[in-house]
């Protein structure tokens, strides 16, 4: 069942910015993934520069383990998954991010995402030790992806299979009965009328056509024609008002 199985590890292999580091743990934290290795980084760990741009992801942060190989990394994870823009001469199956995150679902055990160093990307040696290749579609032409973006994009596909919040539902109003749209348009229509809407007059017909089309598809509900009718009506009061020009 979707959403039973352990949620994948975020594996960075040398990393070279802390501030990467930081922008990929909110990347984590936004589609619920909590569990960051980091093989290597460059600058060591921690690294001052990961918390601010982490931007209030100091769970993740504060959860990373350093290893000091890949294999080490993901010694307890089933499944690996390396992201890389090709194959690098490794003949390993090829997924996409949603397939990957299906698989990754369908796991019993712990999978881990891999992802490179932000100059070079993953090693042969690094690939090879994965058992499946995660490849983002991607522009020919522009092909550059930075880390917070890759770590995103897997994460966003493996939530989907998980209960995340979502924006509240506002149930919409039912539309209108048809008899209300009636009453709306020949309320428009005479003050229309008594404006001196409909010139020249031979277009009269061809114009309530119009008005009749533009409101009947509108699917406004009781509430909303109601409000309509207010607005008609104040602006036909304002035109009468005293000193509006009117002769």
């Amino acid at each position: 069942m979707q959403g039973m199985t352990p949620p994948p590890v975020i594996v960075l292999v040398r990393p070279q910015l802390g501030e990467n580091i930081g922008k990929a743990a909110r990347a984590m934290l936004n589609f619920g993934l909590t569990e960051m290795r980091l093989v290597a980084p460059r600058d060591g760990w921690p690294n001052p520069d990961a918390g601010p741009a982490a931007s209030g992801a100091d769970i993740v942060l504060a959860g990373a383990e350093v290893f000091g190989t890949l294999a080490e990394a993901v010694a307890d994870c089933t499944t690996v998954y390396a992201t890389t823009v090709r194959k690098r001469g490794v003949t390993k199956p090829v997924l996409t991010p949603e397939a990957a995150a299906r698989q990754v679902h369908a796991s019993a055990g712990r999978s881990a995402y891999v992802f490179g160093p932000e100059r070079s990307g993953l090693e042969t040696d690094d690939v090879a030790l994965a058992h499946n290749i995660v490849t983002v579609p991607i522009n020919p032409e522009f092909g550059s992806l930075n880390l917070a973006q890759a770590v995103i994009l897997l994460a966003y596909e493996w939530s989907k299979g998980v209960a995340l919040a979502s924006p509240p539902e506002v149930p919409l109003d039912p539309p209108a009965a048809h008899g209300e749209y009636e009453q709306l348009i020949d309320h428009l229509n005479r003050d229309l009328d008594a404006a001196g809407y409909f010139f020249p007059p031979e277009r009269t017909e061809a114009t309530l056509r119009t008005i009749r089309t533009a409101i009947t598809k509108t699917g406004w509900s009781y509430n909303d024609i109601r409000m309509m009718h207010g607005i008609i009506t104040t602006l036909g009061r304002a035109r009468k008002a005293p000193g509006s020009g009117d002769a």
